[in-house]
């Protein structure tokens, strides 16, 4: 697998504090594309020898992703990617996007008890959708991953809540794990990626707050009727979308139309990828509740689809 430091791939490098961090960033973002897959195993000296640390390092890094709930700890066997299922995402899904329309309906009326935007972000913002927008454009599914996580990371600090947008960003990760395997089936992903993140970041810009609200939960309800014509789930069981849906009754600005006529282009929002809910450590109950897991899987060895380092 190709390193994920390969400007070729449009990987940057990124310092770290430590080993562990380097380790856990790597296999994390090789979980949010989708190149570890549900069920892959391995052990704490498998990714000790495929780094070149020592144990202590990929241990701490294995833990603090399996405390995270992306990995899921299997006695006598190391760790495994867990599955997440359809049923994970209506649930995450719904929490999401009731948070998020509360936080966001709360912040166009001047509440919510927060000092409010940061404008002096907006440089940086910009520069992360233009990232974004490009990688997504060209359907580069490896690229947009890290790039759409960033984003949205820079979001959340132009709002100033960073609880709020730990967490999202905690459950975003979780979401292109449940996504990518699917979008890695297409053939071609060029055109099929939301590239609305400039389209967004202009309304943050213009300070039109209720705009911002309408593209979000635009962007949603592309993005769950994408996902439910992917898994063949249907669109129905999807509690929230009559909040969804809200606004569509609601005469948008010519921005907020341009985005609502790019569905017809089968443009979707993955930067707001329905999330699965937390995967609890093993031995807490209900054992159903992690979903399922393939057959076991060979180990990580050297030049057969190993993840790539940290980037």
């Amino acid at each position: 697998m190709p390193n994920s430091f390969d400007s070729e791939r449009g990987h940057p490098a990124i310092q770290r504090n430590s080993l562990r961090e380097q380790i856990a960033g790597a296999l994390r973002e090789e979980m949010m594309a989708g190149r570890l897959a549900a069920g892959r195993n391995f052990t704490v000296k498998e990714i000790a020898e495929q780094y070149g640390v020592s144990a202590t390092p990929a241990r701490e890094a294995l833990v603090d992703l399996a405390a995270q709930g992306l990995l899921r700890t299997e006695h006598h066997r190391g760790f495994t990617v867990p599955e997440f299922t359809w049923a994970d995402f209506l649930e995450i899904f719904e929490a999401r996007t009731l948070l998020t329309d509360s936080s966001l309906r709360q912040l166009a009326a001047g509440r919510g008890g927060a000092p409010g935007p940061d404008w002096t972000r907006l440089p940086s913002l910009r520069r992360r959708a233009e990232a974004a927008a490009r990688a997504s454009q060209a359907g580069q599914l490896d690229v947009l991953v890290g790039c759409d996580r960033r984003f949205w990371q820079e979001v959340g600090l132009l709002v100033g809540n960073r609880r709020i947008g730990d967490y999202l960003d905690w459950l975003r990760v979780q979401s292109w794990m449940f996504a990518a395997p699917h979008l890695r089936a297409a053939d071609n992903l060029s055109g099929v990626c939301w590239a609305g993140h400039i389209a967004l970041v202009d309304r943050i810009e213009a300070r039109d707050l209720a705009g911002t609200h309408r593209l979000v939960n635009e962007y949603n309800l592309f993005t769950v009727e994408l996902l439910a014509s992917l898994t063949g789930q249907p669109l129905e069981s999807v509690s929230v979308l009559p909040l969804l849906r809200e606004h569509l009754s609601v005469e948008a600005p010519p921005e907020a139309r341009e985005v609502a006529e790019a569905r017809e282009v089968a443009e979707v929002g993955l930067g707001l990828v329905p999330l699965p809910r937390f995967v609890p450590p093993e031995g807490a109950p209900p054992a159903g509740a992690w979903g399922r897991f393939g057959r076991p899987v060979r180990a990580f060895r050297p030049g057969n689809e190993e993840p790539a380092p940290g980037r």
